[in-house]
């Protein structure tokens, strides 16, 4: 295997490798979140309220409650956006 002595590589090349930030480091900018309609979150919510009912059984009286949790869920993680971590 073949290896490059540093004193062979172009000073360009040397030079944007110095100056480029460290992989995963802040940029200072926020990331980009996708904006997410009305319709998609209220499709988010029903399928987390639907998953709440079945592993309850579908037990009459709580349907609301399983509401009400599914969207404080969905926002939790629609804030959180990519990697889903609440920060």
């Amino acid at each position: 295997m073949a290896t490059r002595r540093t004193d062979q590589i172009p000073a360009s090349a040397d030079s944007r490798a110095r100056n480029a930030p460290p992989r995963g480091a802040r940029t200072g900018k926020p990331p980009q979140r996708a904006a997410v309609s009305a319709d998609d979150r209220r499709t988010m919510i029903a399928a987390a309220a639907y998953l709440r009912a079945e592993r309850r059984g579908f037990t009459p009286g709580h349907e609301t409650e399983d509401w009400l949790a599914a969207e404080v869920e969905v926002d939790a993680l629609l804030k959180a956006g990519p990697g889903g971590a609440a920060q």
